[in-house]
């Protein structure tokens, strides 16, 4: 049998391995563009009076995740704006590997540049994956309620994920969760049982004055099981793609990267009062 100081890295690895393999590769630009999207000089319009924040998820970065659903918005007469967050030392390119409460004060910080450029009150957050799981910290425990209107979550791991069941394995490797905590602490915030949630969770799935919106897959096999996305409370909306169009396939990675009936119910929750009908065909509105 194999000792288990021999069985940890391969154990990490494919932890590792499993939570960004549905995640394509790109290049990513030293920033987003800075016209239109990341345009501080933008300033809302009466239709659309809160600027809206795009938050990554983890291993991705504040270009890549948004190539489609940042101009989807812009267009829509959006002011948008993205970060990086949860850089981790000496690791380029990829994000959203820190530990998730410190990703939140960046958050935080990021929010109130934002206002303080535009003017606005309050923001509007949509976030992807861990994007849409660390502003619940923000909006919890860092006074981000006060200056938030809408978050929507695509994708997120509310509730944490078991990765089909790998993260069940880690009691039966003694030190792998120090591992991972210790090189991704992200990752270990994220998984299905951790301290992070258990705080993050308890008193309740969201704070009064945000309206929330969850959109979730069936096909996710990053967040698993996929109902672990949606929330409960008063003021929650959380949406199954595949009872707006059944034929939909979107996995974990592409919901908020490219699949545009995801985004035309993320247009929907950031304006109600103009909401249309969200279907197969959205995905060539």
């Amino acid at each position: 049998m194999l000792p288990w100081k021999r069985v940890l890295r391969p154990l990490t690895a494919l932890l590792l391995t499993a939570a960004v393999a549905a995640l394509p590769t790109a290049a990513h630009a030293s920033s987003a563009p800075s016209t239109g999207w990341n345009d501080y000089t933008c300033k809302p319009s009466v239709a659309h009076p809160d600027p809206v924040v795009l938050v990554h998820g983890t291993f991705a970065n504040s270009t890549d995740n948004w190539l489609v659903l940042a101009p989807y918005l812009e267009a829509r007469g959006y002011c948008v704006f993205s970060l990086d967050y949860g850089q981790l030392p000496g690791v380029p390119l990829i994000y959203g590997l820190g530990p998730i409460d410190k990703s939140a004060e960046q958050l935080q910080a990021y929010v109130d540049k934002v206002l303080a450029a535009t003017g606005a009150t309050k923001v509007d957050l949509v976030g992807h994956s861990q994007g849409g799981l660390m502003p619940r910290y923000y909006l919890k425990f860092l006074g981000g309620a006060a200056k938030v209107d809408t978050f929507v979550g695509i994708a997120p791991d509310n509730h944490g994920t078991t990765l089909d069941g790998l993260t069940e394995l880690l009691p039966y490797f003694p030190g792998a969760e120090d591992v991972i905590s210790s090189t991704t602490p992200a990752l270990a915030d994220q998984i299905a049982g951790s301290a992070f949630l258990a705080k993050l969770n308890a008193g309740g799935d969201t704070v009064p004055g945000v309206h929330y919106t969850v959109i979730a897959t069936r096909y996710d096999e990053v967040v698993t099981p996929y109902k672990s996305q949606f929330l409960s409370g008063s003021d929650v909306h959380n949406v199954l793609i595949q009872n707006l169009c059944s034929v939909d396939l979107s996995e974990h990675a592409l919901l908020g990267l490219s699949d545009r009936i995801a985004f035309h119910e993320v247009a929907n929750a950031l304006d109600p009062a103009h909401a249309t009908t969200t279907n197969c065909l959205s995905a060539l509105s």
